[in-house]
């Protein structure tokens, strides 16, 4: 049996631009990706902490230590620029697998960088 588990999180990240006229997805920092095990592509869920609005987007690599996250397109609609949002990818494993994983949960500071 394969079950859902948390893959990766970014914990309470700034958005630095909401860009309505884009395709859609959310750009992220190259840091905060590598930091948090996430790659272009890759389907992530975005909770915003502000509003509580909850959306499905996928990650567009940002430029690397620029501290941006900007939610693109109609995602654009559900946050402002200073709203603070968790970022979430989830992975389908085995089950005893899954009991052994460790997600990977990273803590950027209100700038988002990584916390030393």
């Amino acid at each position: 049996m394969n079950i859902e588990v948390l893959k990766s999180k970014i914990h309470r990240a700034t958005v630095t631009e909401a860009n309505l006229n884009y395709v859609g997805s959310i750009t992220i920092d190259e840091t905060l990706m590598d930091a948090a095990n996430l790659i272009e592509n890759e389907k992530v869920q975005v909770l915003n902490v502000n509003n509580g609005e909850r959306i499905e987007t996928y990650v567009i690599k940002g430029a690397k230590d620029t501290g941006v996250i900007c939610l693109n397109g109609p995602a654009a609609r559900k946050a402002a620029v200073g709203d603070v949002v968790v970022v979430i990818s989830y992975a389908s494993m085995d089950f005893e697998e899954a009991k052994r994983f460790k997600p990977t949960i990273v803590f950027p500071n209100s700038q988002n960088k990584l916390k030393q």
